[in-house]
């Protein structure tokens, strides 16, 4: 139990962002609150919090730390939801958001399926690629596919993804393959592009994350004439393998740089932090995680 206390404190300290604020929350001393960070980085060995009388900041480890134990608190509570309301049912309308390319191909056609199982549930989906800012514009549950730093929001993992380079086999055999990302220099790259602005290439490179401005004569705000252009044979691409493995496995395109792939993309729900989740959205989440870890699922949808 103490170590539980620990560790709930640890999040409710981070989410408030500031000792006395937790420790108003709870109705105890902000010393209490003190004395229980203390003793869980003593246990742990490591300095999760730089903490002064002005302000918080979290080290490398207590960021890494904070997303495990959100996922465990997060997992704890819904499991004694389910048990608590086995019998109640999901009602209400549910708001999420997704983004394009992923919400067409894997949120939208399960919908209809989620909605049957619960009769009482009605639903908007809202796609786009920008992040969406979930408590200002209402929405209960948003989908991801990045690596999550925001610590006031909850999130669940809901499949692993990758991302890579990809080009048609044309293309390759008339340029090249690149070897290095100094390569991509001379390559036409077709990246995501809105309003003047390029998201860039998130890749590895010496152990660390790198983004790269890439160079190329197309750019769209659309995922899904990236991936066009590139089965076209008119450059390469940086995209996500629900949406190319399929393409890669009938040899229509094939990826390059493999050894440059960045962790941290994975698929994952996203929600405003709060105690008592209503029904609907941990149902949706179950529903999604579930389908996605069905073994043939992302095979079947052009994995």
């Amino acid at each position: 139990m103490g170590q539980f206390r620990q560790i709930s404190t640890f999040v409710e300290v981070v989410a408030r962002g500031s000792l006395s604020a937790a420790a108003r929350a709870e109705g105890i001393a902000p010393a209490m609150i003190g004395r229980r960070l203390d003793a869980l980085e003593s246990r742990l060995g490591v300095k999760l919090l730089q903490r002064t009388t002005r302000k918080l900041a979290l080290t490398d480890e207590g960021a890494a730390f904070l997303e495990d134990c959100q996922r465990i608190l997060a997992e704890l509570e819904e499991a004694e939801s389910a048990v608590a309301e086995r019998s109640a049912h999901a009602t209400g309308h549910l708001m999420i958001s997704a983004p394009a390319g992923f919400g067409r191909q894997h949120v939208a056609p399960l919908l209809p399926s989620f909605l049957a199982e619960h009769r009482d549930v009605t639903a908007t989906l809202n796609m786009s690629d920008r992040v969406v800012d979930i408590v200002g514009e209402g929405i209960d549950v948003a989908i991801r596919i990045a690596s999550l730093s925001d610590s006031n929001l909850v999130s669940v993992k809901l499949a692993d993804n990758e991302r890579v380079i990809v080009g048609a086999p044309s293309y390759l055999k008339r340029y090249g393959e690149p070897k290095t990302l100094a390569d991509l220099a001379r390559h036409n790259c077709l990246a995501i592009s809105s309003e003047g602005s390029q998201r860039g290439w998130t890749l590895r490179e010496n152990e660390r994350n790198v983004v790269l401005k890439v160079s190329g004569n197309m750019g769209c705000n659309d995922g899904q004439v990236l991936h066009e252009w590139a089965l076209a044979g008119k450059g390469l691409a940086w995209r996500s393998m629900w949406e190319v493995g399929s393409a890669i496995e009938a040899g229509k395109l094939q990826t390059v740089l493999d050894q440059h792939a960045a962790p941290g993309n994975d698929i994952y729900a996203v929600f405003a932090q709060r105690r008592h989740l209503p029904l609907r959205i941990r149902a949706f989440v179950d529903f999604l995680r579930h389908t996605y870890a069905q073994p043939d699922y992302w095979r079947k949808s052009g994995k």
